[in-house]
């Protein structure tokens, strides 16, 4: 492991040295690339030495990493007074002495083949592709590689013209021709300055979709969508999805893509989900690919929503990007809650809110619960990949959809427009943007800024008083010391609210647009009536926890009269959160008859409203529950939650075979009505699956043969999986002889076996490694079988004597050494160990512990296990 430094966001500091313009010619070889990069270099305004008060003078500090450097020339002279040391190539400031100006030459190789991190240039799948966020690019080459450093690229590339037919990089193509030694070249320029980890090289044997997109302008826009050959129909969903996504940004934001072509990749090896290069995005295949032979109605949800995400990083974070990592929130918090719009806009409002807070609060509340709890810009970091989190991109979501409620939406256009107005082109912080906000609606939102810099969940207590027969909610918040902040201050916090009748009218409670404003410690609203259930954090108006002393009775008030569908959903999860809770603290608990009756009957008042109905017959999750309860006992956890799904369907058989019965099974077709039937036929069938009668065993097995797509086929794999081992093992067979050919589908399969409740999983998922169709080095394949055992088997993953923990932590050695990236990511499960009891606790410290004896453990790594360990 090189050395660990720990970067504080305080320490920033301008560049001296800034590089204006960047040409690269890049000779592709599997073992040996030959990059030669010329850089146009500007010294800087350099800041006052304030104790010398003169000039600070500043050494060139050049990032790189496994990289061999061939020559160095300075103003068309070879140079060789320089040194390398710990991956930067440093040339003193004395060297550089009285010029502004001038022109460095680095020639460097690098060996894409052996690149495993899958970060900077590597050959992978008989392709080349790049991936420079964060910090790839200095795995290219020499090279300021900080987001500060804004350049206009030209870029050239030599390849073999038989094995590359297509050569891309960022901007607009300039020219293309034949060399005589059977290679072609390749130039690109992109006009707009842009840091060096938005740089994209992709080179490989496509087949390719082309479309246009007129813009709001008239300017005709060239798409080109290029997949692995054979899969050309399987990307006509992505490029729908990207025509919808620009013509979205010029309908809502007025704004306009701005180069000629628009280019989108698919490729199989990616450690991300996609990659906003500018003009050049690349994809990881599962995100691009669609069929309904091969693609769940949930893909085709995605595929839509990260198209969107990307293209929409056009503008926010391409045109304008962050100073320093630490603003990455910036641009993926904004980009985050602007797909989350386009989403609601394009599909469902309901369905894209209640998976937006299903995230939040089953990994997001862990995340600021756990030893990496961060703000959603952080102060400090060891390893930059580290910080894309939850946090950093969900919660800060929230943030802007704060601003927005509290702005409405023509305040944030105008802050969004101000934004642009001041900052196109500009590398900025999250202040900056604030700021923005700020001006354009003038308000002060100094007190809002605090969600950027503290972290944690806060936590709002409500309770219901008399006082002198007047009735009031008094408010109160706290934000729990995190292992990053002892000291916590009341933050801003929009509650969206109503309040009930017990008869189910609703008190005008004289709100604007119906939200209270938590702005201090604690604070009291009256209410004109003695007998009231209030409706708290409606849309979840604000990222927090919620303590209120709902009955039972009261959660069926709500949801059978809320005003929103969201909060009818939201009570159901309350309520069936509570009764699993009582069988959890203890399993002879018994719900009365008359509990039954009254949740069919909320149940029934949603009974043509198959989106709200299906919402509500989904439990949550084990990953929700645990949230709700300190020092959990997760093996406990899952008995009481599947006796209390069994306990529901032999209640609500009679309704739940009423539902399914009147679902017609139709000709697949990805439409809103057609997603909603499949759901709610799904639900039902995996509830009626505890009841283990013939019937439904028969059904289940009908609906895999006859299925006409992947969403049904995946589905009732689901159902079969609570049903039997038996009949869950023989549809899985048949499954694999029908898909085993592609590579996408039979992740989900892999991902199915790992999560299966089976007293032999850790043998199971030994074999599945040396399936022909897993690799290591691919991380789809690493996150379907691994990460899907280490998060979702409860049973295999939390087994009582510790052999899940030492399995997931034996694997992390292995695939350290190969991605770390990944390896990082993975070992989230462990470093969450305090949400457990303590035989948990000393069970997962331990391989832990083992983890960080290891001597050449990754600074990826090294960052988690030692934080958590730390506290």
């Amino acid at each position: 492991m090189s050395q660990i430094i720990v970067k504080k966001r305080l320490d920033y500091q301008a560049p001296s040295y800034l590089i204006n313009e960047v040409d690269l010619v890049i000779e592709l070889d599997p073992t040996e690339t030959i990059i030669t990069s010329t850089l146009q270099f500007e010294t800087a305004s350099i800041p006052i030495d304030t104790d010398q008060h003169k000039p600070a003078a500043r050494d060139l500090i050049l990032d790189g990493e496994n990289i061999k450097l061939i020559s160095i020339t300075l103003n068309g002279n070879a140079f060789t007074h320089y040194h390398i040391e710990d991956g930067k190539l440093t040339i003193a400031q004395a060297e550089l002495a009285n010029l502004t100006h001038f022109t460095l030459v680095v020639k460097n190789s690098i060996d894409p083949s052996n690149n495993a991190t899958l970060e900077g240039l590597y050959l992978s799948n008989a392709a080349y592709c790049t991936q420079c966020e964060a910090e790839g690019f200095r795995k290219i080459t020499y090279f300021l590689d900080r987001p500060d450093v804004l350049s206009i690229y030209t870029v050239t590339i030599i390849a073999d013209k038989s094995a590359f037919p297509h050569v891309l990089s960022n901007g607009n193509l300039l020219e293309e021709y034949d060399l005589s030694d059977e290679k072609k070249l390749v130039k690109w320029h992109d006009p707009f300055k842009k840091p060096c980890y938005l740089f994209a090289l992709v080179a490989g044997d496509f087949d390719k979709l082309s479309d246009s997109f007129t813009t709001m302008s008239g300017r005709k826009v060239k798409l080109e969508l290029f997949v692995d050959k054979g899969k050309k129909s399987q990307g006509h969903h992505a490029l729908a999805s990207l025509k919808k996504a620009m013509k979205w940004d010029e309908d809502v934001y007025g704004l306009e893509y701005d180069l000629d072509i628009f280019m989108v990749v698919a490729v199989d090896f990616f450690n991300m989900g996609a990659m906003e290069n500018k003009g050049l995005n690349v994809f990881n295949s599962k995100f691009v690919l669609a069929d309904p032979s091969i693609a769940t109605d949930n893909d085709f949800f995605n595929i839509e929503s990260i198209i969107g995400h990307e293209y929409f990083h056009n503008w926010t974070g391409n045109r304008v990007t962050c100073r320093d990592w630490f603003q990455l929130s910036l641009k993926e918090g904004l980009t985050v809650f602007r797909d989350q719009q386009f989403s609601a806009d394009m599909f469902s409002y309901l369905a894209t809110r209640i998976s937006q807070v299903k995230v939040m609060r089953e990994n997001q509340f862990a995340e600021d619960a756990s030893p990496m709890s961060h703000p959603i810009r952080p102060d400090e970091v060891i390893q930059m990949n580290n910080f894309y989190t939850v946090t950093v991109y969900n919660k800060g979501a929230e943030v802007i959809r704060m601003l927005h409620t509290l702005l409405t939406t023509d305040g944030f256009r105008r802050g969004m427009d101000l934004y642009f107005e001041r900052h196109d082109g500009q590398a900025v912080t999250c202040d900056d943007f604030v700021n923005a906000m700020q001006d354009a609606n003038e308000v002060n939102l100094d007190h809002f800024k605090l969600w950027y810099s503290q972290s944690g969940t806060p936590r709002v207590k409500v309770q219901k008083t008399s006082e002198n027969g007047a009735d009031k909610l008094t408010f109160t918040q706290r934000t729990l010391p995190t292992t990053d902040q002892a000291d916590k201050q009341a933050v801003y916090l929009p509650i969206k609210m109503e309040c009930l009748h017990r008869s189910g009218s609703k008190i005008d409670l004289k709100l604007s647009n119906d939200t209270f404003v938590l702005d201090s410690a604690s604070a009291t609203l009256a209410v004109s009536s003695q007998d009231f259930v209030p409706v708290l954090l409606s849309d979840f108006s604000s990222p927090v926890m919620l303590d209120y002393p709902y009955s039972l009775d009261d959660l069926l008030l709500i949801m059978t009269h809320a005003s929103s569908d969201y909060s009818k959903w939201d009570a159901s999860q309350a309520f069936y959160s509570a009764l699993i809770r009582q069988l959890y603290d203890d399993k002879d608990t018994e719900v009365s008859a008359q509990i039954w009756r009254k949740l069919e009957t909320a149940l029934q008042q949603a009974h043509d409203n198959f989106e709200l109905l299906n919402e509500m017959l989904t439990i949550p999750s084990i990953e929700t529950l645990t949230q709700g309860i300190e020092q959990t006992e997760p093996l406990k956890l899952s008995v009481a939650r599947s006796h209390f799904l069994n306990y529901l369907q032999q209640n609500l058989h009679g309704f739940l075979k009423g539902i399914v019965a009147n679902i017609e099974q139709q000709k697949y077709e990805y439409t809103k009505m057609q997603v909603n039937e499949r759901r709610l036929r799904s639900a039902v069938l995996q509830l009626l699956s505890y009841s283990k009668s013939v019937d439904v065993k028969d059904q289940l097995a009908q609906q895999f043969a006859t299925a006409d797509n992947m969403t049904d086929k995946l589905n009732t794999l689901k159902a079969a999986q609570i049903y039997s081992v038996e009949l869950f093992e023989k549809l899985m067979v048949d499954f694999e002889q029908e898909y085993a050919d592609n590579a996408v589908v039979m992740d989900k399969w892999f991902a199915l076996h790992a999560t299966t409740n089976s007293s032999d999983i850790l043998a199971k998922l030994t074999l599945l490694a040396s399936h022909r169709q897993f690799n290591i080095k691919n991380p789809n394949k690493v996150r379907s079988l691994v990460g899907s055992f280490a998060v979702y088997n409860t049973e295999g993953f939390h087994a009582l004597d510790g052999s899940g923990y030492q399995f997931l932590t034996d694997y992390l050695i292995e695939l350290d050494v190969l991605n770390p990236q990944i390896a990082a990511r993975l070992v989230t499960p462990l470093i969450q160990y305090k949400k457990f009891a303590k035989m948990h606790q000393d069970l997962m410290t331990m391989q832990l512990k083992r983890l960080l004896s290891r001597p050449n453990l990754s600074k990826d790594l090294y960052e988690k296990v030692s934080k958590s360990l730390a506290h």
